[in-house]
């Protein structure tokens, strides 16, 4: 497995440093990476920034940079890992939305647009793929730990209390983990999900029953 980022990854066979906004460097990443493991047959795309701002709080270069990471780095690696898979008979394509996808978001206004943007990329895609048996589908989180979830706690002149409140969003009671998410991506990646493409699929403790 290859873990292409910005900076070196951990847990992989091969990491490379790459700058998905850069079609070239990801077209050379995607081929040292074949080179080493051979072509690729999974693809799972998490990159993305989320910027707080409301509409009017947010010039074009805010959207325009949201946009280039959250969705326009994912057509990127599609253009070079799909025709590979076509060529090997298969694959399966998994992309990152959020329950802000589907909701509205005031505070976060060009993150919000920018996944909605993924969710219907994965519609198309899955259309324009499945005669090559390439599948595609979304994972939607709802607040997962990570450090980016951390920085926007810290924005707030409360910490703490934004991330209790932020946890109080969610029945089950937690935030989810990155492990909840590895697993989710793991069954999109393979066999048990041969027949599903097209699918938006929520991980997110239940958030999305009721906007808390």
């Amino acid at each position: 497995m290859a873990g292409f980022d910005l900076k070196a990854s951990t847990g992989v066979a091969r990491s490379l440093q790459v700058d998905l906004r850069d079609d070239a460097a990801v077209g050379e990443a995607v081929a040292a990476a074949a080179a080493a493991h051979g072509p690729a047959t999974i693809l799972v795309h998490c990159a993305g920034v989320s910027p707080p701002g409301s509409i009017l709080e947010s010039d074009d270069a805010l959207f325009l940079e949201t946009y280039d990471i959250n969705v326009l780095s994912a057509v990127r690696l599609l253009r070079h890992c799909v025709p590979v898979m076509r060529d090997a008979g298969g694959g399966s394509v998994v992309l990152t939305s959020s329950i802000n996808a589907s909701f509205a978001t005031p505070t976060l206004a060009a993150y919000a647009a920018s996944k909605a943007a993924v969710e219907s990329l994965v519609r198309t895609a899955a259309l324009e793929f499945a005669p090559w048996q390439v599948r595609v589908n979304a994972m939607a989180p709802a607040s997962i730990d990570t450090p980016m979830m951390q920085v926007s706690f810290a924005r707030d002149s409360d910490p703490d209390t934004a991330r209790l409140r932020n946890i109080g969003r969610h029945p089950l009671g937690r935030l989810g983990t990155a492990d909840d998410v590895a697993a989710l991506a793991l069954f999109l990646a393979g066999d048990g999900s041969a027949w599903l493409t097209g699918g938006i699929f929520p991980i997110d403790g239940g958030a999305s029953v009721t906007r808390r």
